[in-house]
């Protein structure tokens, strides 16, 4: 009888200390201590318009412990191929995890192109493998796997060829964004000696845009005619969202909910040709040349704009409207000589370029029209 209780109170006391080795051992793993190897976690994020890229990485240096690795980097301490076992987890053809202890992750957050491939919005665990010419860059959707340790090449969302450079000296490794524009933009891994580039691209930036302004007029944006015009104008001008840009600009000139003006009607005008309805657009065209807000800046540079097109009748017309409507005034003999010459008549161009020399509101315009004058009396197109 005493026996068993001895043995029940042994196995009690071995539950107890087990229960408490456990919590100890919770405790510990809660513990903030420094990164293993002085790797220190970094990040780098690059906006490209408006999608935003983002690389998490932990960064070793070429220095440690004492010992100069500089030369050992790459093809020794790294590797070159896949390597068959890390010795823990269970890849078979292990990458390199692009950097130290934890994965290393690229989050973007719209749809891009990697060197031309297309990549969806989302977080991926970003791995290498190296060898002497050409690398592999994948883009796994592991990506809250540990380093490389668990890889699974069927989880690939993407693999691209990139080819290594030399390189100015990096202690560090890091990611950097060399070379950058609105729609794409070069990152690198750096490190020793090497740069391993990939290029990155927004093939729809403008469609982004587009859509990003739709959801804005919703707010408190959309308040005044002038954003719904100049979201319609940016919809046409880049040729996206044109079904949009049509109620966008619909929305704006109207006079309940809007503004009819000369520049919501061009709008308007523009985004009906835009969508094929060219009667429409030519009766609304109408209608902004000859409304009240109109100026004769604007019917002159409407005309300006004709003219490049080639359109030289058209234009003409609209400088003859412009007179008709505004006389004498800044810039319609300007307009006239531009409009005269355009379509021959030398004689008469040179007849309204003498009284816009005299009618210029400063001194540029004065030496522009002076300009116009000898070229016009040598015979030749001011244009």
């Amino acid at each position: 009888m005493i026996l068993r209780k001895q043995e029940e109170l042994m196995r009690s006391l071995k539950v107890l200390a087990l229960a408490t080795l456990m919590t100890a051992s919770a405790f510990a793993q809660n513990l903030t201590a420094p990164p293993d190897g002085g790797n220190q976690r970094s990040s780098v994020t690059q906006s490209l318009g408006l999608v935003k890229v983002t690389i998490d990485y932990s960064s070793p240096r070429v220095h440690r412990n004492g010992e100069d690795r500089r030369g050992k980097i790459w093809g020794k301490l790294v590797p070159y191929g896949p390597q068959k076992t890390l010795g823990y987890g269970s890849c078979t053809e292990c990458p390199w995890r692009g950097g130290a202890n934890e994965n290393t992750v690229f989050t973007v957050s719209h749809d891009v192109t990697i060197e031309g491939k297309s990549l969806p919005a989302g977080s991926y665990g970003l791995h290498l493998i190296p060898t002497e010419t050409d690398w592999t860059l994948i883009f796994s959707k592991d990506a809250g796997s540990w380093g490389s340790f668990w890889y699974e090449p069927s989880h690939d969302a993407l693999r691209v060829t990139v080819k290594p450079a030399k390189n100015e000296y990096h202690e560090w490794l890091t990611y950097e964004f060399p070379e950058r524009e609105l729609d794409k933009a070069t990152a690198a891994l750096m490190w020793e000696d090497l740069a391993v580039p990939f290029h990155i691209a927004v093939p729809n930036i403008n469609e982004l845009y587009a859509a990003k302004m739709g959801e804005e007029l919703h707010g408190a944006l959309g308040n005044g005619w002038q954003t719904w015009s100049d979201a319609a104008r940016f919809a046409v001008d880049h040729k996206v969202a044109l079904t949009n840009a049509l109620a966008w600009a619909k929305q704006g000139s109207d006079a309940a909910s809007g503004w009819e003006n000369y520049v919501t009607l061009t709008t308007l005008a523009m985004a009906q040709e835009a969508n094929g309805l060219t009667a429409d657009a030519a009766k609304t065209r109408a209608k902004a040349l000859s409304h009240p807000s109109a100026t004769p800046l604007d019917l002159h540079q409407y005309a300006r704009a004709l003219l490049q097109q080639g359109k030289k009748q058209e234009a003409f017309d609209v400088w003859q409207l412009n007179a008709k409507r505004f006389g004498d005034a800044w810039p319609v003999n300007v307009g006239l000589a531009r409009g005269n010459s355009a379509v021959g008549k030398y004689k008469d161009a040179l007849k309204y370029a003498k009284l816009a020399v005299a009618q210029a509101p400063d001194e540029n315009n004065r030496k522009a029209m002076q300009a116009a004058v000898e070229k016009l009396e040598a015979g030749k197109d001011m244009n």
